[in-house]
């Protein structure tokens, strides 16, 4: 079900957090002075990451300097002078021989509206899949954006509503995605009451695998364990009207069609508990659900995101059964 605050006063608080959130990507974002609350800086641990991250933020996804800046919470001045000095500046993302897929920066907020119900993103469950169409198009998918169970809200990869453990006054670490020399890239969380859960992206050549895992290492039986896994369409060209008029599902996957409507945008996750859209985001959800699962055991979910340009999208989905089924 779809995230929803729980109070007049919530929304009034968080609305008034979030005037001040402007798009940057105007052409004046470079001397935008001030930084983002709507998301969340991570300053780099060393030079080596530093240079990680400005190539991330400007080399693939093309963010202004003011957007480096609430990414990597230095100030602009400081980011003009590390990008000279890495020599890093924007480069075309078209043509790539095979799909690329990065951790999300944080830094621009994936989402165009909803904004009250996504304060604060976290940085370690997002990854971006850039699109074969534009120079910096990509999509961010949150994976996961939230875990459900008997327990009530059990994960959620903003702030929002409350989870358990916000009631009970814990904290979770932040965390950052392992980064593997094939593009892969995994992580795992542990949370304060045992249950473990991790997720894999696994970029292809024309289609990026995804894997989600839950461990119980509570002492009771996990029922209901429903999983959000977003699609924000925000960053790709031709699919960001905040509309569901150009959605759609089947089976398990959920479906954005372009303006032009000759390119799609194709995620899937099984087993399926719902497919579903928020045009105010805009996103695309396939939700799906683990198994119960008993203390100690592992419970596992699969997942596919890919993009499509022509006519045919019933040949297309006929395509996909074909690899999943085989893979």
């Amino acid at each position: 079900m779809p995230i929803v605050p729980r109070s007049t006063t919530c929304v009034l608080a968080t609305l008034l957090l979030l005037t001040s959130f402007v798009d940057r990507r105007a052409a004046n974002a470079d001397e935008a002075d001030g930084t983002d609350d709507a998301v969340e800086a991570r300053p780099a641990t060393s030079e080596v990451e530093l240079k990680y991250w400005l190539e991330n933020t400007v080399r693939y996804h093309g963010f202004s300097v003011s957007e480096t800046a609430a990414a990597t919470g230095l100030s602009p001045e400081v980011v003009r002078k590390k990008l000279k000095a890495f020599t890093i500046k924007p480069e075309s993302q078209k043509g790539r021989e095979s799909l690329l897929v990065l951790p999300w920066p944080s830094g621009r907020h994936p989402r165009i509206g909803f904004l009250d119900g996504a304060i604060l993103p976290q940085r370690e469950t997002k990854v971006s899949v850039f699109t074969p169409w534009g120079d910096h198009d990509y999509v961010v998918v949150d994976v996961p954006e939230a875990i459900w169970s008997n327990l009530g809200l059990t994960y959620l990869a903003h702030t929002h509503i409350p989870t358990v453990f916000d009631k009970a006054g814990k904290t979770l670490e932040k965390l950052e995605w392992n980064r593997q020399r094939d593009g892969t890239l995994d992580i795992e969380r542990v949370l304060p009451n045992g249950i473990r859960f991790g997720a894999v992206v696994r970029p292809k050549k024309d289609h990026v695998q995804m894997e989600l895992w839950l461990k119980n290492g509570t002492p009771e039986l996990l029922t209901d364990l429903r999983v959000q896994n977003c699609v924000m369409l925000k960053s790709a060209s031709g699919f960001n009207a905040q509309t569901n008029d150009n959605k759609q599902s089947e089976g398990p996957y959920a479906i954005a069609r372009s303006a032009d409507g000759n390119r799609w945008i194709i995620t899937a996750w099984e087993p399926l508990h719902r497919a579903w859209y928020n045009e105010r985001c805009p996103c695309l959800h396939s939700d799906p659900k683990f198994p119960d699962c008993k203390p100690g055991e592992t419970v596992h979910l699969k997942g596919w995101l890919s993009f499509y340009e022509g006519s045919n999208i019933s040949g297309e989905l006929k395509r996909i059964d074909r690899i999943r089924s085989a893979g």
